[in-house]
This record gives C-alpha cells, structure tokens and sequence, in this order.
C-alpha cells in the first residue's frame, strides 16, 4: 500500500507538506503542490479515510439532500446533482446521496453519526422544513434553491424573477405582442416551488408594462401528458407568436409537436426556454433559453461549502444568498412575428 511517506520522497518533500497540502490546513506554494499532485498521481496514493478522520475530524464527505419527485423531470434534476458531485469529488470529496423522502430524518442521523462534513440541499421549497433541521446541527450547509427565509445557511440560486423579466423583453423587443409560458405542473408550486410562480410573476408583470398579453398555464412533467398540454395551448392562443417554458419536460416534447403540427421555430412560433446547454445537447433542442446554470450553481454551492468546512471562510462570516443573472442563449429560434 502507497504512504503518505512515499509521496513524500517521491515530491521531495516532508510528510508533514504532503499532510498540509492534501487537507488544505496550511498554505502550500503552488510549485510544492503541484510537485505533490504529481507523485499523488504517479504512486496511486489514496489516504486512508478513516485515519483522515480520526487526524483531522473529518471524513472528507458531503451528503447531498435530494428528493426525485413524480412531478419534476429527472434528466434536468440529474444536471444539479452532477454539478455537486463532480466538482465536490475535484476538491477531495466524496458525496454520499440521500433521496430518502423524510429529508429532516435523514439529515439528523447523518449528522449525529457524524458521518459528514456538511450538507447540500436540493429541491428546495419556499417553506423547507429541512431548513429548521440545519440551523441545529453542528455541520455548515448550502442549498441551490432559494427558500422563502434566508440567513440560516447559504444559498445559490438562479434568478428566476430577473429571468422571466428577460424573456419578456427579449420577446418584446422583436415584436411579439402576445405571448404564452408553460410552467411546471400545478402541484409544484403547491408545495412551495417558488421558482415557478417567480418566472411567472416577474414575467407578466413586466408583459402589463410593456403592453404585451401573456397566457401564463401550466404543464405535465412527462410524456405523454405534455404534448397533449401543448397541443392544447396552441389551440386555446392560437394567435400567440411567441412560447416562453420554465418546463424542461415540455422543451423536449416541442420539437415532435411543432412537426406534427407543420410549425417552424421561428418562422411561425418563436420560442425561448429554460434549461442548460448540457439539456440542450442532449435533446437536441433547437430552441434558444436562458441557462438553468446547473453545474455553475452547484460549484458555486460546494465551493462555500467546503470553505466553510476548512475554514476558508471564517465562521463569523454570515450567511449569503447569491442569485445568478440570467444570460440567454440564442440557438436560432428567436425572430419577428410572422407578417411584422
């Protein structure tokens, strides 16, 4: 078995370096650190985690709180628990996942076994019941979700509000006088899926300003459900010329329901989305969107995470709540109505 000793010699180095360098407990030049990543590397080295724990108190492992839910679509809800996985395990974290419906359950078990460093929330809903669970353990936490209180931990969000101001404009800006968005089922924003109704909120207020009428209605999660509500819609407005979705089930099925029904984007529909280029790629969507900015929020989120864990940042510094701006990109599916 590789020792921390033999990567010490192979770097040159003492074993108290390599120590400092791999637990991040004392500033390591960065020519020392890459000397050091490069035997890590060359020998195979793995610490051993339970000694790990026993030096330093801590087990270099994160729990990810994230509930699958009938209502939501998975392949977008998989995009955040990459961001978190894949960056925590950059830093020298694993990340132990508990989809377990009693999240407040889960969290004080682990948090009493002391089985992890700090905690990561998803699915976060306007009134948590997760949130009153974290502010009484001792282990710091973050959340990419947007709670109706803030100032317990820290939390990474998009701006869905400034989002759905964005889609307004954009589409005003080219013409559209009537719009329609297809949010997520109705039973998401029962529960508190605040994201929902802020889009929406923010985008017919800013539509009543600028003139422009907006259908606003909601959308199944899955197939074959969300074609349907599509079909649907389409025929409710039918001289609707522009679709915003805040409903990445429904940003799937478009494609297969403008064919059918002899429609182009843009030349007879223009369409904005919400989903990130990662969803985009993957579905082969045409469709222009603001980016969901999954993997940026989750980095984001480990990122203070693992700061407030090494003491990066300090614990007296407060807890903050950072909305990420929107930035649209535009894949070709934006134009003036037909006949403007």
């Amino acid at each position: 078995m590789v020792t921390i000793g033999d990567v010490a010699r192979e770097a040159g180095v003492s074993r108290s370096t390599v120590s400092y360098a791999l637990s991040g407990k004392r500033p390591i030049s960065p020519v020392v650190k890459e000397r050091i990543q490069a035997a890590v590397e060359e020998l195979g080295y793995t610490a051993n985690a339970g000694a790990t724990a026993l030096a330093t108190s801590r087990t270099h492992v994160l729990a990810l709180l994230a509930r699958f839910l009938d209502d939501e679509f998975a392949p977008a809800m998989l995009e955040y628990i990459l961001g978190v996985t894949d960056h925590a395990r950059s830093l020298g974290y694993d990340t132990l996942m508990v989809t377990e419906e009693d999240g407040v359950r889960a969290l004080q078990r682990l948090s009493r076994s002391r089985k992890v460093d700090g905690f990561l929330l998803l699915n976060v809903s306007e009134e948590d019941e997760r949130l009153d669970a974290l502010v009484k353990v001792s282990q710091p936490a973050s959340t990419v979700g947007l709670p109706g209180r803030t100032g317990d931990v820290d939390i990474f969000d998009l701006d869905f509000a400034a989002a759905g101001r964005l889609m307004v404009d954009r589409m005003h800006d080219l013409g559209h006088r009537e719009l329609v968005l297809v949010s997520q089922p109705e039973h998401v924003v029962a529960r508190g899926g605040a994201y929902v109704w802020r889009l929406a909120d923010a985008a017919c207020e800013r539509a009543n300003q600028l003139g422009v009428t907006v259908h606003a209605c909601f959308g199944s999660s899955s197939q074959p459900a969300i074609g349907v509500d599509l079909h649907e819609v389409l025929d409710t407005h039918p001289n609707a010329t522009g679709l915003l979705l805040n409903n990445e089930a429904a940003a799937a099925a478009l494609p297969n329901v403008l064919w059918s029904r002899g429609l182009r984007a843009p030349e007879d529909l223009s369409v904005i989305g919400r989903y990130s280029d990662d969803f985009a790629r993957t579905f082969s969507l045409p469709f222009s969107a603001i980016d969901s900015a999954a993997d940026e929020l989750g980095r984001a989120a480990v990122d203070r995470l693992v700061g407030r864990i090494t003491g990066r940042v300090p614990d007296e510094a407060p807890p903050s709540v950072e909305l990420l701006a929107p930035t649209l990109t535009d894949r070709g599916s934006l134009a003036a109505p037909p006949g403007h």
